[in-house]
């Protein structure tokens, strides 16, 4: 008990150094000076002219009017402004729980999510349309011909709600507008409900405006801020009033819509993506290698402690390996994620970072796995020299240290090595709470130059290469291992 005890500790103290340390190196985004005020804001970047990535000097930036009103908050209030980019659907959770200090993404002030969150004034006012194919566009001349359609959606959203209120309407909710206008572009849907100012980035040769629009009311826009924090909500309030007082809010948008409407070229073929979008999937890797590295060597120690338990002579330890395994390999590591990132936070206030988060999930995830492989190679070690071991006097937890578990290791090192594997690719979940892997850039360079496949394509390609020069170095290992078990 006294070595998983030291292992348990040192595997903490591990964690918290690596994820506060190492992103330093790695990160890409706003620089940390500790000495000044930070103002965290949350958003959802695909959503232009509001909020959307764009390549500025070579480097990825997050601009549009919301970004420029939320420059102004952060001015007015002598704070250094960090912004957090997630799904639209994880921006109240993340408010919530403190991990944003105000979210700003063309979000509409609800009764519903007034219940939740305080809003500021409303700052603009807009319109729901229907995007539809071009060919279809004199399909839809009211309202009535989208009962029964396939529609597409902003999960969370307004126009959710809107869609929710067609009769027989078959909804497919997204995270993100570009996957929508996708849905649509690829024939899965029927129509997308989005804000006019949001659909005008999308308008081409094969998207257009169907003449039927919602009878809604113009959708206002306010900014979110956690319940009870007044003194914040006093602040946005003030610069709003001056924004318009001043008339900035129309030439931000006017700026934005600019700004949006300089695409980048969709004829690139997939070797131009790639070389322009380099430094964005290098990011991208070495987050992932990260995650995938450290859920690996935590996993082990997890996993073999677990197994340990699993071993045991007493009863109880043994109930907590069983139960351990199968609560983890019976719920989804997306769940584990959620409850780790979002639940810690709202039930206990530990506000972890999206990448101890990822770190913590898939370590205690691969844990599961890795305490069978490990259990299965004890138990494949001849009973008799444990046996053996101990008739000379050696303790059972010297002999375990010193005779069977490195023959157990070097018997499962293949399983640990496909464990690997796998978590390269099942890293890829992190991206949703915001985590800069490699699916995460795809989905930036996606929303950059509007391009459904190249970018996905190329995250295919990186991901095949590191799991292909992974399984070679393993397999390079395991025949070294082994090569003394043919003499």
């Amino acid at each position: 008990m006294k070595l998983i005890s030291r292992y348990t500790m040192m595997l903490l103290t591990f964690v918290v150094l690596l994820t506060t340390a190492v992103p330093v190196a790695l990160a890409s985004g706003t620089t940390d000076n500790s000495s000044s005020k930070k103002l965290v804001l949350g958003t959802s970047a695909d959503f232009a002219p509001y909020e959307f990535h764009k390549v500025i000097d070579g480097k990825d930036e997050i601009v549009g009017f919301d970004i420029a009103i939320a420059k102004e908050i952060a001015a007015d209030l002598g704070a250094e402004l960090v912004i957090e980019d997630m799904g639209f659907d994880g921006l109240l959770p993340a408010l919530q729980s403190g991990r944003v200090d105000l979210v700003v993404s063309g979000m509409t002030p609800t009764d519903e999510r007034k219940k939740s969150i305080d809003f500021s004034d409303t700052y603009y006012k807009s319109k729901q349309v229907i995007m539809v194919r071009n060919v279809d566009k004199d399909k839809y001349p009211t309202m009535a011909e989208l009962e029964n359609a396939k529609i597409g959606v902003q999960k969370g959203s307004i126009q959710e709600t809107i869609g929710q209120s067609i009769p027989g309407a078959k909804l497919t909710a997204l995270d993100k507008i570009s996957d929508i206008v996708l849905q649509l572009q690829t024939k899965r849907i029927d129509a997308a409900i989005v804000e006019d100012t949001v659909a005008a980035g999308y308008l081409d040769d094969i998207n257009g405006l169907a003449a039927a629009v919602p009878d809604e009311e113009q959708a206002e826009a306010a900014i979110g801020i956690r319940k009870g924090n007044t003194e914040l909500l006093a602040a946005v309030n003030g610069t709003l009033d001056r924004l318009k007082s001043e008339d900035k809010i129309n030439q931000m948008v006017t700026d934005a819509s600019l700004l949006m409407a300089d695409k980048m070229d969709k004829s690139q073929n997939i070797f131009k993506v790639f070389w322009q979008f380099k430094s964005f999937y290098a990011t991208g890797i070495g987050y992932t290698l990260l995650l995938s590295a450290l859920g690996v060597i935590f996993g082990v120690i997890i996993g073999l402690i677990i197994c340990l338990f699993r071993l045991h002579d007493v009863a109880i330890l043994r109930w907590i390996g069983t139960a351990y395994v199968e609560v983890i390999r019976g719920t989804p590591m997306l769940v584990q994620l959620m409850i780790i990132y979002y639940g810690f936070s709202l039930s206990f206030g530990i506000n972890f970072t999206a990448l101890q988060a990822g770190i913590i999930t898939l370590s205690i995830n691969s844990g599961a796995y890795l305490a069978e492989i490990f259990r299965a190679g004890i138990q494949g070690v001849d009973r008799g020299q444990l046996e053996a071991a101990r008739s000379l006097g050696m303790g059972r937890g010297d002999a375990m240290r010193y005779i069977i578990l490195p023959q157990a290791f070097k018997a499962v090192l293949p399983a640990i090595g496909n464990e690997f594997i796998t978590i390269i690719k099942e890293s890829s979940i992190i991206s949703v709470i915001g985590m800069v892997d490699i699916m995460y850039q795809a989905s930036v360079v996606k929303n950059i130059t509007y391009q459904g496949l190249s970018p996905f394509l190329i995250a295919a390609a990186i991901y095949f290469v590191l799991t292909f020069i992974l399984s070679k170095l393993l397999g390079r290992l395991e025949r070294k291992l082994s090569a003394s078990d043919r003499r």
